[in-house]
């Protein structure tokens, strides 16, 4: 089985270099999964967004991912501020042509685009980014937005079914020469073509956050970069669910694949200042009616979550939803380190103010942030900054 290590990819892509522990940022493209009121909280313009996204690419970080969508969770306020997200596939375009050495991607909600127009937009994008293009793929789970489109949710194992046809469809159209003809159960094409192929052969990476069980059995399947969700806190219990996922890929489908996770950041000097930003966002200036909405789409409410934790997971989901890296440079180094030691690849980050953060200053020294074994210097670039 050949290792992700090695792949030829990683001679224009810096997902597939050698940091054992890669970092990106998440969902600067629009409002981000903070269900915060703040009169202060992160609303970009395209400035904004570039800024951080040169700031990564600067610090020598591995990724910039937005996240898709076309509304909000609130079906009668279609206005509500967690609609505002420029759409992935042109930013990830603008990025490309504003950035120089991260990897930059683009999310695609299968029902929504042909992979035919995509597999012509990824490979564009591509030879934009001379080929730091990634793909994070997303089977579409959020009934307002596909009845946007005209397209009525299905059944959760056929957006997976759906989602590997169109990959299968993809990366036929970005490595077959000549024109092909395809009847599927969900696309029919003829006399299929796409010029010019990827900069990236065979093709670019896919990423895929799928968490249940067909949703993991896709990621193993088809992606590059896996996803899950860090439970609990013990680094035994995080080691377990890293490699469980890597031997379903390896058993069931022969393949090495990296596994990421991602984080909320609140960087402050002291912990204590750290806490109270973190409760001014998601306390003080709480979106309630956003947040129980959002929760209310992903099916998690008090009769599927077990008892007693359903207050913990909605604040989970208020500050962001990511593994919480809270506290002082010293105590996030820490938290990243253990989580590399558990086997993690890879974490996209976010905050509540994305330029504040990636601007303000840290008084700790360098040489603190290296004993993270296999982090090179520069990837901790943001992190010393107070990202």
């Amino acid at each position: 089985m050949k290792s992700w290590r090695d792949d030829p990819r990683a001679e224009t892509s810096p997902l597939f270099n050698d940091n054992r522990l890669k970092l990106g940022v998440f969902s600067h493209n629009g409002t981000g999964s903070i269900q915060t009121t703040a009169p202060d909280g992160w609303m970009p313009d395209w400035k904004a967004s570039l800024d951080v996204s040169q700031i990564a690419d600067i610090a020598g970080l591995e990724a910039v991912v937005p996240y898709a969508r076309w509304r909000g969770p609130i079906a009668d306020k279609g206005n509500h501020r967690s609609s505002y997200v420029f759409d992935t596939y042109t930013w990830a375009a603008g990025m490309a042509q504003g950035t120089k050495q991260t990897g930059v991607f683009c999310t695609s909600h299968v029902p929504t685009i042909h992979p035919v127009l995509a597999a012509k937009q990824c490979a564009t994008i591509d030879h934009i980014s001379g080929g730091r293009f990634g793909l994070n793929v997303v089977a579409g789970w959020n009934k307002l937005e596909l009845e946007m489109f005209g397209a009525p949710m299905k059944g959760h194992d056929d957006r997976y079914r759906q989602a590997g046809e169109w990959i299968d469809l993809l990366r036929r159209l970005w490595t077959e020469e000549e024109a092909f003809d395809f009847e599927g159960d969900f696309y029919t094409v003829t006399k299929a073509i796409s010029l010019p192929k990827p900069v990236q052969q065979p093709f670019p990476p896919i990423m895929n956050a799928g968490g249940s069980g067909a949703g993991q059995h896709f990621a193993a399947k088809y992606a590059d970069m896996a996803f899950i969700m860090l439970r609990g806190d013990d680094p035994a219990g995080w080691r377990a669910q890293v490699d469980s996922y890597r031997a379903l890929a390896r058993d069931e489908y022969g393949r090495d694949i990296q596994i990421w996770s991602f984080a909320s950041v609140v960087h402050r000097n002291t912990m204590a200042e750290a806490q109270a930003l973190l409760d001014y966002y998601s306390r003080e200036h709480l979106d309630a009616e956003s947040l129980d909405a959002m929760m209310a789409m992903q099916g998690l409410h008090t009769q599927s979550v077990p008892p007693g934790q359903f207050e913990a997971v909605r604040q989970t989901f208020a500050w962001g939803g990511g593994f919480p890296l809270v506290g002082t440079s010293e105590h996030i180094v820490d938290r990243l380190e253990s989580v590399s030691a558990a086997g993690v690849d890879g974490m996209l980050l976010t905050w509540f103010d994305y330029v504040g953060g990636a601007r303000s200053t840290s008084s700790l020294r360098r040489q603190s942030l290296v004993k993270t074994a296999g982090i090179s210097k520069a990837n901790w670039a943001i992190i010393r900054s107070g990202a």
